[in-house]
């Protein structure tokens, strides 16, 4: 969520009307985790379960009619961040042995690993970001709150939310004073004044996180944020959780058969 909050709109999305959006907020977040589990845990080399899952992944994304390229961007954004691990997964040891250089090999094994990993990465994200661009911030702490979430847990999330502006335009207030001090022009001149600007920006994100409690505290706040009201459920509903796990339940009975 995180990655995407500077660039653009979180949920970009919410406000459009078709059956995903009119399903609770609770509903949305219990069947992305259904399909994100039931993803996550299929054993590595099992394409016709997760061919099974991209359709039901693919006709969640037809139905809630989310904008295809600020998924697709999304997805490029957070695959830069776990392209390493992926590509960790190819050296593995096991099977036939395809190339070889010096220490490093790629072998059978090593594929199927990274295809797999992949598959489920990639399903994984789809899920998760139509989930964000269809659900407003506000309805999502909501569906946190109605399905039991710590209430600590629910407030760090909308604290970060709510201030992670702030934060960053902090940084970018002393990256401009940094460049306009010439303080950015050599490699050892700007590991420097990063390694510099991360304490500050820790020192600073102390104060004034207590000084922002103290205020929320005098303003009578009670350990949760206060959220939006939304629909809490109904026949779709049960629906749209039956159908989820049945197709959890096929995409693992598929090699039983």
């Amino acid at each position: 969520m995180l990655l995407h909050i500077i660039a653009v709109q979180l949920d970009a999305d919410s406000d459009r009307k078709t059956p995903w959006h009119s399903l609770a907020p609770r509903t949305r977040i219990l069947c992305t985790l259904l399909l994100v589990f039931a993803i996550a845990l299929t054993p590595n080399g099992r394409w016709w379960t997760w061919a099974i899952y991209g359709l039901g992944v693919l006709g969640v994304v037809l139905l809630s009619r989310v904008t295809w390229s600020i998924l697709l961007k999304r997805i490029a954004v957070e695959f830069a961040f776990i392209g390493v691990v992926l590509l960790g997964t190819l050296f593995r040891d096991g099977g036939e042995v395809l190339w070889s250089w010096g220490v490093l090999r790629i072998t059978t094994v090593g594929l199927m690993v990274l295809g797999s990993v992949t598959l489920k990465a990639l399903l994984s994200l789809m899920m998760l970001n139509v989930l964000t661009l269809t659900t407003s911030v506000a309805a999502l702490l909501n569906g946190l709150v109605a399905l039991r979430t710590p209430p600590l847990l629910v407030a760090i999330l909308a604290s970060m939310y709510r201030y992670i502006s702030v934060l960053i335009g902090e940084v970018n207030a002393m990256r401009r004073a940094a460049a306009s001090r010439n303080l950015m022009g050599s490699n050892h001149w700007q590991r420097q004044v990063i390694g510099n600007m991360m304490g500050t920006l820790f020192i600073r994100t102390y104060e004034r996180g207590e000084r922002v409690y103290q205020a929320m505290l005098s303003r009578g706040y009670q350990g949760l944020p206060p959220v939006e009201k939304v629909p809490s459920g109904g026949r779709r509903d049960i629906v749209a959780l039956t159908l989820t796990v049945i197709l959890a339940l096929l995409g693992q009975v598929v090699y039983l058969f």
